[in-house]
């Protein structure tokens, strides 16, 4: 992890270095910092809007008694195309104002959801780990403890 991260870190920078030099060689210096300079504020005024709609959307799903764990990760992805937009480069917005369109935002929000699946348990008060054998608790083998009857109800 740390590996990728270095690599991340050496890389981007070199890439975003190549492409000042070759945007500026072909559009010169002036029009280059102007593009850089406008993508920043264009970048923050997305940013913005696209977190007021996350946040009523994450107030909504509270006020439904729902958990908002999408609009938490949407949230997160939008702090991080905000960054990367203030960051200056032409890669780091391109990345930006990808992460801010709902479409490419909805599948990075998948496939974080499937990629912490794995990561998180939920732990409820008064509720036992799973048994040896991978049951939840509650669920015996025939024969063995007492056999409560039980009603599964569904929103």
């Amino acid at each position: 992890m740390l590996g990728r991260l270095f690599l991340l870190f050496i890389t981007v920078p070199l890439i975003e270095l190549a492409l000042f030099l070759t945007v500026g060689e072909w559009i010169g210096l002036p029009t280059t910092l102007a593009i850089v300079i406008l993508t920043g504020l264009l970048g923050a005024w997305l940013t913005k809007s696209q977190g007021l709609r996350v946040l009523q959307a994450y107030r909504q799903s509270m006020a439904a008694g729902r958990l908002p764990h999408q609009e938490v990760l949407e949230g997160l992805l939008i702090l991080v195309a905000g960054a990367v937009l203030l960051t200056p480069g032409f890669l780091t917005d391109a990345i930006g104002f990808l992460l801010l369109t709902p479409p490419v935002r909805a599948v990075a929000v998948k496939r974080l959801m499937h990629a912490l699946k794995s990561r998180i348990h939920l732990v409820v008060p008064g509720m036992n780990r799973p048994d040896s054998r991978g049951e939840p608790p509650g669920v015996q083998q025939a024969g063995k403890g007492d056999v409560i009857d039980v009603e599964v109800v569904e929103d």
